[in-house]
């Protein structure tokens, strides 16, 4: 049965600024708008919901990772007893060697605090892609507290929750539904914005205030939208960032940062920048003589981690350290990465043969665009402002679950109660779009078709929905003329 043959009988409770006005409206203005607006909440409401729902309740859990990995991974983290100075990071290298000897060294993290654990990343065969091997060293005994395989930052429980959030762990297929879900999540937060701030309402309380005085549907609506209404940067914010990591809407985003001039910088770790030219022969010059040897290659100097440290921290790179080991033709790469306010993401290359300074990036160098997107991002993981950071989040998420009940609870109120058939309420009728002048409705689809090509997931399925809706016009058409 479709949802416009069920026929619309108003509650004692119902507010008659749910009701349609466009028989009393002009041409234009907000109250031709307010019934497109209607419908398209009432339907990306309705479809969309339970994705927003799975989103929100699987993003609680990652908000929660944060502490959690904390009191899983005590034994890792923290040592046992803080010292008075902490051994060499060589030698701390050598002890997580001596407990993995599989692995490759890639990178080092030195104990940021006090109480913790120096990191040493590895790269061992049989881990999955994407993970590394680390081993935590108490920085003051070189005893090793312990080894789990990571995901860049992320511990296990941590990256299990992270993947289960952004793809349900279903792979690259389980990812459209988090992008569906972030691609709907602006829009209708904005939309549900818009009605919320468009309702005629006694008291200008009402705009910010649950009504606590009203029962039924109209209570129901009057949290929906408060609670709506406090949580709509925060909605935004979260869906903007989320489509950042995307697939489809991510590399449309990346795309324009880009041509904006606003690309993420990187530092450079080439030790000979003009020697990696395409083309170049790396015999060039080397011509031997019949029957001559090629030399043996001259051994290359290193300064070693703790002198390569030193110079980044001569060079102001000092808080929460990443250490990358060199690679062929590259050196030393020191990074902060403290997220925190006030931010430190500086980095420095170091020059293993006499630890010169080959190049460095400072984070107020950073584009705006890269600037925000690192931020945005930050947020979105609970990383800016540590513990309250990750309590807003929560509240967020916690906000977004109880507003898809309430407007499940408001649809289930609209039925008709009088009706002895299963019945639920009705979307705002169609044809509102036929009321709109030119001049509003051809910006409007052009913005649409716009955005809709920027954001592929909310442009098909938009595409779909219509499909539907049309097709269900049609069959209702046929069987009122056939009643007739």
């Amino acid at each position: 049965m479709s949802l416009d043959e069920v026929q619309d009988v108003r509650t004692p409770d119902a507010d008659p600024a749910d009701i349609s006005n466009t028989a009393t409206s002009r041409s234009g203005g907000w109250a031709a708008l307010r019934p497109l607006f209607l419908r398209m909440h009432f339907y990306a409401g309705l479809l969309i919901a339970p994705l927003l729902f799975l989103a929100a309740a699987t993003g609680l859990l990652y908000a929660g990772s944060w502490q959690a990995e904390k009191i899983v991974y005590a034994d890792e983290l923290t040592v046992s007893r803080v010292g008075e100075s902490a051994l060499p990071l060589s030698a701390q290298v050598v002890a997580a060697k001596g407990a993995a000897p599989q692995g490759e060294v890639v990178s080092v993290w030195p104990a940021p605090e006090a109480d913790a654990t120096t990191r040493v990343i590895m790269e061992s065969k049989g881990l999955p892609e994407g993970e590394t091997l680390t081993v935590f060293v108490d920085p003051y005994t070189a005893e090793v507290r312990g080894q789990l395989a990571t995901s860049g930052d992320a511990l296990p429980l941590r990256a299990w929750l992270s993947e289960f959030h952004a793809s349900l762990q279903l792979g690259e297929f389980g990812r459209n539904y988090s992008e569906l879900a972030a691609s709907w999540l602006w829009v209708v937060a904005l939309g549900g914005l818009a009605l919320w701030i468009g309702r005629r309402r006694k008291r200008k309380a009402d705009l910010v205030l649950p009504d606590r005085k009203a029962t039924g549907r109209r209570r129901t609506l009057s949290w929906h939208g408060v609670v709506g209404l406090w949580s709509v940067a925060g909605l935004v914010l979260l869906s903007a960032t989320g489509l950042t990591w995307s697939k489809y809407a991510g590399e449309n985003i990346g795309q324009l940062q880009d041509s904006l001039g606003g690309a993420t910088p990187a530092v450079s770790a080439k030790l000979n920048p003009g020697a990696d030219s395409a083309g170049a022969d790396e015999h060039a010059g080397h011509t031997m003589a019949p029957g001559e040897e090629m030399p043996p290659p001259a051994p290359t100097a290193d300064i070693g981690i703790d002198k390569a440290v030193d110079a980044a921290r001569a060079a102001g790179v000092t808080e929460y350290l990443q250490v990358t080991l060199p690679a062929k033709g590259k050196g030393y790469v020191v990074k902060e990465k403290d997220r925190q306010l006030p931010v430190h993401l500086d980095a420095v290359a170091v020059d293993p043969a006499d630890g010169r300074i080959l190049d460095e990036l400072r984070f107020a160098d950073y584009p705006v665009l890269a600037q925000m997107t690192r931020f945005g991002i930050d947020l979105h993981m609970g990383l800016t402002f540590g513990l309250a950071n990750q309590i807003a989040l929560a509240a967020l998420a916690v906000g977004l679950m109880f507003l898809v009940f309430w407007g499940y609870r408001m649809w289930w109120l609209r039925r008709p109660t009088k009706d002895r058939k299963l019945s639920v309420g009705r979307a705002q009728p169609r044809g509102a779009w036929r009321k709109l002048p030119v001049t509003v409705v051809l910006p409007l689809a052009a913005a649409t078709a716009v955005v809709g090509w920027f954001v592929p997931m909310l442009g098909i399925s938009l595409l779909v929905f219509l499909a539907v809706d049309l097709l269900l016009g049609f069959v209702a058409a046929r069987r009122a003329k056939a009643a007739a």
